[in-house]
């Protein structure tokens, strides 16, 4: 078990319950994104049955939605490993703490807002 304590000793003003919900929709989410992966998976293998001029069209829609799947799906995971390693809810640039509202939102945040900002702006 995850040392409450060290949560919020980040200020990121987690409770406990807090941490124990967003480890669930954590968890959630990583099973929707491995459900979505085999379901599109599946019907990729069944493209062949398509006529030919809609699998084209559904064949990059379902390779788009996998590879942005497989993008969400490493963040939560990434974010469950930073959990367990007692890592949570620090900025990846500015190591301060992300705010409580933003990881409830997008728990999977690795960013404050601010920093996220930034980084959006620099791209």
């Amino acid at each position: 078990m995850v040392n409450n304590r060290i949560i919020d000793d980040h200020g990121t003003g987690l409770s406990a319950e807090d941490f124990a919900a967003l480890r669930e929709n954590l968890h959630e989410q990583r099973l929707f994104r491995r459900e979505q992966l085999h379901h599109l998976s599946a019907a990729s293998s069944r493209a062949d049955a398509l006529p030919s001029h809609l699998s084209a069209a559904q064949l990059e829609v379902r390779v788009k939605l996998a590879a942005s799947a497989r993008l969400v799906l490493a963040d939560v995971e990434a974010a469950l490993t930073r959990m367990d390693l007692g890592r949570y809810g620090i900025c990846h640039l500015c190591r301060g703490p992300v705010a409580r509202e933003r990881l409830m939102i997008v728990p999977q945040a690795r960013y404050c807002a601010r920093c996220q900002q930034v980084k959006e702006a620099g791209r």
